[in-house]
């Protein structure tokens, strides 16, 4: 008589069933931990200011030019895009420093982007050529072990 048991046997012997449950005991801690952490991280964070932009029309006083090194390092603003525009809040009329995205960057980008997917294609095409034609030898040789066998 067959059992209806899918459960194969080697899951049901004490050491898997043990092993099983600390993997899955690991794991969760590790996410539930992590989310724990991440909790009391958030609470310790100290509330920052938001720059005028946020708050208030602006206008723009300089076009968006590169940091230079000392601004790189110094200034929050050139972190994100490593460019900077001058912008003049309107209501509080304060001067600051807002990242903004370059033409020339996004060109630059733009072209690093076609180059990895043109190089990509060229990778692709090689290997799909290299597979027809291991694909192609291998019934060939069936062909051929079928027409000895005759």
């Amino acid at each position: 008589m067959e059992s209806d048991c899918r459960i194969p046997v080697a899951c049901c012997r004490p050491r898997a069933l043990v092993l099983h449950a600390l993997f899955w005991g690991l794991v969760s801690l590790r996410v539930f931990g992590a989310a724990l952490l991440s909790e009391d991280r958030t609470t310790a964070v100290k509330p920052v200011v938001a720059p005028c932009w946020l708050q208030e029309d602006f206008i723009v006083t300089s076009a968006c030019l590169q940091c230079d090194d000392f601004q790189a390092k110094s200034w929050s603003s050139c972190g994100p895009t490593g460019y900077v525009e001058k912008i003049n809040c309107t209501r509080s009329s304060k001067d600051e420093y807002k990242s903004c995205r370059s033409a020339v960057m996004e060109e630059h980008l733009f072209w690093k982007f076609e180059a990895a997917m043109l190089a990509l294609m060229v990778v692709f095409a090689v290997v799909v050529v290299v597979r027809q034609r291991w694909l192609d030898r291998l019934a060939s040789e069936k062909v051929r072990r079928q027409i000895e066998s005759i």
